[in-house]
């Protein structure tokens, strides 16, 4: 059954639609790739499109809504009559299968969860055949009187999918949950801790905090203290050479100043050294700032 309606009756329409023989599907794909003709083009998707939605309700079990899946089947479609090149002698309908298949494992792998599930070839090949595989693998042995473990298990599917051991692992347990928002109670009573409230809290402790804002209130306090013992010349080359956001250059300086740069680097130097005096007995972290 279709999600509506109006979607039992696209289907219905699509597979009125006429069938091609291979000669008039031939005709109308030279007349979309080399005219562009656009009633050709929609003449031979319409035609096609009982093929889309034939192989979107393959994918229904995957939970994803039917008129979305045929959205995505359509979408495929296009892309194939797009890039179909008649001259190499294969049937339109043998080439578009792949497009259409391509896109709506797309959207399934999109939106299976919000955590992406995978975006490699044989992460895309395991999310759609693994639990194939293993259901084969199970009855196969099942046959022969055994029953592989789960280790044994992952590396049968692992060489029978071509894919590392590690990615079977990975899909295992992606596929076998579905998402959980953390903020969902632990309990099932109303005040119950919520999930986010165990994930380690990667910033600083609140007593660390604390010490460093302490810290640095002290560190302007001294600054304060130590460049009111400067000139006025001196406090403005110290600011414009240590607290902007980009220093300026004894070059620069030198130009506003009026003074040459060898000057303003004697009169940084001066200050600094009158900063040190001051702060010898204070704080050796702001004694290093200025060296």
């Amino acid at each position: 059954m279709f999600d509506s309606s109006l979607d039992r009756n696209f289907s219905q329409k699509a597979m009125r639609a006429e069938l091609l023989d291979a000669e008039t599907e031939l005709e109308l794909a030279y007349a979309w790739r080399d005219h562009r003709d656009e009633q050709a083009l929609h003449r031979l998707i319409t035609a096609y499109m009982r093929l889309a939605i034939s192989m979107a309700s393959k994918f229904r079990r995957y939970g994803a809504p039917m008129n979305d899946l045929i959205q995505e089947a359509s979408l495929g479609l296009m892309k194939a009559a797009d890039k179909f090149d008649p001259d190499r002698g294969v049937r339109f309908s043998t080439y578009a299968v792949w497009w259409i298949k391509a896109s709506i494992q797309d959207y399934v792998m999109r939106n299976w969860s919000m955590v992406r599930t995978g975006s490699t070839s044989s992460q895309k090949s395991l999310f759609f055949n693994l639990r194939r595989v293993q259901a084969r693998l199970e009855r196969e042995a099942a046959a022969e009187g055994d029953k592989p473990n789960r280790q044994v298990l992952r590396e049968l599917i692992a060489i029978e999918v071509g894919v590392p051991l590690r990615d079977v692992e990975m899909m295992e347990g992606r596929l076998s949950g579905s998402d959980f928002s953390l903020n969902a109670t632990q309990t099932s009573d109303e005040d119950g801790r919520e999930w986010i409230d165990t994930l380690a809290d990667d910033g600083d402790a609140q007593s660390e905090q604390v010490e460093q804002a302490k810290d640095i209130d002290t560190l302007r306090i001294w600054l304060v203290e130590v460049m009111s013992g400067l000139s006025e010349r001196e406090r403005f080359i110290v600011k414009e050479r240590k607290l902007r956001d980009t220093p300026r250059t004894l070059e620069s300086l030198g130009t506003e100043l009026k003074l040459s740069k060898e000057r303003v680097r004697q009169l940084e130097a001066a200050a600094f050294g009158k900063m040190r005096k001051m702060l010898e007995t204070q704080s050796q972290e702001v004694h290093e700032f200025f060296v």
